[in-house]
């Protein structure tokens, strides 16, 4: 494990150097392969990860009502008890491929139960790539096959599994965690894939979690959903929720002896850490965004109820006219308040206020005099902080005491390209 970490008052660490997270958890382990599901042969895309021991496992899926084939799958396997291996391939969603892509995705379950040793239903399968398009089964039995002969707990294999699940992605996504106390120490690690077709409804992306730590499926459950709508339910790309989504997590108890984690401050400190994971993982997803060029936060503030703080910046953080605007570097904070004001949530325009990187450019239904009065100086201020690569958006609505926050990029013509190139 990396010697490097920023230790923190509320006993866990970030690993700073995060390569291999998901296989630092102790008892864990990852393998990968080419199968030719991608054209690029120096890829990879095919991946399982594996526990020597079964887990105590938690997962959300999409809440797309067209869902693909490994997640109905995954579904009901989560349900028999604990898992113990998770299999992906990137390259085909195998998604909106009828029977014949329900009976792969069980095959994909059937393969990967013999080579790890363990039965069917302790195995969920995740797909992602191109939707409509079914799998060629040869190249998956010889990619399974290959992944699992790969398989080991050194960084490289973890690294390797984070880079064999992406798609358009430019970079690879993991994050880690080290949670010290004086009666028991576990790590969380974590890896998730997402570029493109992302909007929070879960969310839309593969995310896969493991910790050795010792924790019941019904907290692991509780916490998985604090930690995801506070990460992966507060991204957005693009707006567009697809049918693959999923986030799973893995928990073998390898690390704690004893009882496992139950009283209410442990729970609170493995929620502090959890949520640490799934937030880092969650931005790296914006800022890889497809075409992206700038990292936006929107921060409602001050809003009646902390759903109306969600709904305005997810309205905010899903605009084209904003996203577009801050791409071309401008301060065009006419748009920015006319999302607010068409989201279906409480908003009185004499109390709200719009700083842009904490410059006040709105104030209580109008703009700011110095606006208002063309100010050299201002205007040059403001275009300073628009030429930055992160952007803050700071609506204030004077109502209450919730607030809410959501993480988004820009659109540029580089995310036309992509999307524009990618067949289904």
């Amino acid at each position: 494990m990396p010697s490097s970490t920023k230790k923190n008052k509320q006993n866990f660490h970030p690993i700073q150097d995060p390569t291999g997270a998901i296989v630092m958890p102790k008892g864990f382990k990852a393998g990968s392969a080419f199968c030719g599901l991608k054209t690029n042969q120096d890829s990879l895309d095919m991946a399982i990860l594996f526990s020597d021991v079964p887990c105590a496992a938690a997962a959300l899926f999409t809440k797309n009502k067209i869902c693909a084939a490994p997640v109905k799958l995954s579904r009901e396997h989560l349900k028999t008890g604990k898992i113990s291996a998770i299999v992906i391939n990137s390259g085909n969603a195998n998604a909106c491929t009828g029977k014949q892509g329900a009976k792969d995705a069980l095959t994909m379950a059937k393969i990967t139960a013999k080579q790890a040793g363990v039965e069917i239903d302790k195995v969920l399968v995740a797909s992602t790539g191109i939707i409509g398009h079914e799998l060629d089964m040869d190249k998956v039995n010889a990619g399974i096959v290959n992944a699992a002969s790969n398989m080991g707990c050194d960084l490289y294999e973890g690294s390797n599994a984070a880079k064999a699940i992406i798609t358009t992605d430019l970079t690879i996504k993991e994050a880690a965690v080290k949670v010290e106390t004086k009666e028991y120490s576990y790590t969380i690690g974590g890896i998730t894939k997402g570029s493109g077709m992302i909007s929070p409804n879960m969310a839309t992306m593969l995310g896969f979690i493991t910790t050795d730590a010792k924790i019941s499926k019904a907290t692991l459950n509780a916490c998985l959903k604090k930690a995801v709508d506070l990460s992966f339910n507060s991204i957005t790309v693009d707006g567009h929720t697809s049918t693959n989504d999923m986030v799973a997590i893995m928990a073998n108890g390898a690390n704690m002896s004893g009882s496992a984690i139950s009283k209410k401050d442990d729970i609170a400190l493995f929620q502090t850490a959890l949520n640490y994971v799934t937030q880092t993982l969650a931005k790296k997803i914006v800022e890889d965004g497809e075409g992206a060029t700038k990292f936006i936060q929107i921060d409602v503030t001050e809003a009646a109820s902390r759903k109306d703080a969600e709904v305005i910046a997810r309205e905010v953080a899903n605009s084209p006219l904003v996203k577009t605007a801050i791409n071309g570097e401008d301060a065009n904070w006419g748009r920015i308040v006319s999302a607010a004001g068409y989201a279906n949530a409480g908003l009185d325009e004499d109390r709200l206020k719009l700083y842009i990187n904490d410059i006040l450019v709105f104030n209580n239904g109008a703009p700011v005099k110095e606006l208002s009065n063309q100010n050299v100086a201002f205007q040059k201020k403001l275009n300073k902080a628009m030429q930055k690569k992160e952007i803050t958006l700071n609506l204030q609505l004077g109502l209450g005491t919730n607030s809410a926050t959501m993480w988004t990029c820009d659109f540029s013509h580089g995310y036309i390209t992509i999307n524009a190139e990618y067949h289904t």
